[in-house]
């Protein structure tokens, strides 16, 4: 069973932001909203290729993130390295991403949450690059809406994204990482 978390804040005034780059490429992967409720978060279980997978969106509000991951891990019984975490990142710059694991938060305070709540980072994560206008207080500037160009740039980026969720539900984070973390050199 696979876990991909994509993270975010809840709530309309959130949902073209930065920080809910997590909500917005889940969204944009399953195009659909037959999503449920449970254990505070959005989630959805489904099956592709033959591989069971919840994919799930905490409502807790970014700070609090590790609350619902580690409830459906628990209950899910699901394997620390079948976990991918879907988060926005201020130190990449914006139109690339990086796939890693064993890794800090690296300031996230999504993930720091994740991390604290499971006892552990060795769980994979999606790092998409907003960049960060640092002329701008960063929480303002993580839940800023995307500029028009952003916006474009993001959404042509929707495919790679895809490709990225699918081959680490076939393959796994290591060949997903060898192959996709080269290919956005």
């Amino acid at each position: 069973m696979k876990l991909i978390v994509g993270l975010g804040n809840p709530g309309k005034e959130y949902k073209n932001t930065r920080h809910n780059v997590g909500f917005l490429i889940l969204d944009n992967y399953l195009k659909t909203d037959s999503w449920k409720e449970k254990f505070s978060a959005m989630y959805l279980e489904t099956t592709i290729n033959s591989e069971k997978v919840l994919f799930i969106k905490p409502l807790t509000y970014m700070n609090l993130s590790g609350d619902a991951v580690v409830k459906f891990v628990n209950y899910y019984d699901v394997n620390i390295d079948d976990v991918l975490v879907i988060h926005d990142d201020l130190d990449l710059q914006f139109g690339t991403y990086k796939l890693k694991k064993n890794s800090s938060a690296g300031g996230h305070n999504g993930v720091k949450s994740i991390i604290n709540r499971l006892g552990t980072d060795s769980f994979a994560r999606l790092k998409v690059g907003v960049s960060h206008d640092r002329s701008i207080d960063t929480k303002d500037y993580v839940l800023g809406s995307f500029s028009k160009i952003e916006k474009e740039q993001f959404n042509n980026m929707q495919d790679d994204f895809n490709k990225i969720i699918e081959s680490f539900i076939k393959d796994g984070i290591e060949k997903t990482m060898n192959i996709y973390n080269t290919k956005n050199k």
